[in-house]
């Protein structure tokens, strides 16, 4: 029999959009890990984002490899605890960045009409990234194709109906798996 794999999520999309906040929810409701990606920034990509200077790719490489190994530590301790990770893994190669050696990860791509998000990002208070670089983060945006495993919600419903949804998609994709065995 196949060991039970870690249930492993990451709330993707755009700044100001809901990660962080989605994130911590989910990984409540399932009694899971939270993990913040903002927090493996270095110090130079966070006053980058300040001063309005949207990041490289080759400044997000080690950023997204912590996440990666970050993700991969907690689930060898923590085998049987969901891992819910905000991050905004906004482009194919960065998500496959986070998928290589956790392929069972699930992303959660919350998307919003851009005037929400900005209205959003004005009233977020101590947060390092400005209104500026949405322009960047949207021009960046590569959503999920049908080959990486995903699930888009609309980021502009309430939160609890976004929690619920997902939780509802994962039972279904569940059942799905059940049936096929």
């Amino acid at each position: 029999m196949r060991e039970k794999q870690t249930l492993i999520l990451i709330v993707m999309g755009v700044c100001g959009v809901g990660k962080t906040s989605v994130a911590k929810a989910l990984a409540e409701r399932l009694e899971g890990r939270y993990v913040e990606a903002d927090e493996f920034h270095s110090p130079d990509n966070i006053e980058a984002m300040r001063q309005g200077i949207p990041l490289s790719d080759d400044m997000r490489g080690p950023w997204l490899r912590g996440i990666s190994d970050e993700i991969q530590s907690l689930q060898q301790t923590h085998p049987s605890q969901p891992i819910v990770v905000a991050c905004s893994a906004l482009k194919e190669s960065y998500r496959a960045i986070l998928r290589d050696g956790l392929p069972e990860a699930t992303f959660v791509f919350l998307t919003a009409p851009k005037s929400l998000i900005a209205e959003r990002m004005t009233g977020r208070k101590d947060h390092f990234m400005p209104l500026e670089l949405l322009e960047s983060q949207l021009a960046d945006l590569e959503p999920p194709s049908e080959g990486e495993k995903h699930i888009p919600i609309d980021a502009s419903l309430p939160q609890e109906l976004i929690v619920a949804s997902v939780l509802a998609e994962l039972a279904h994709q569940s059942d799905q798996i059940l049936q096929m065995r």
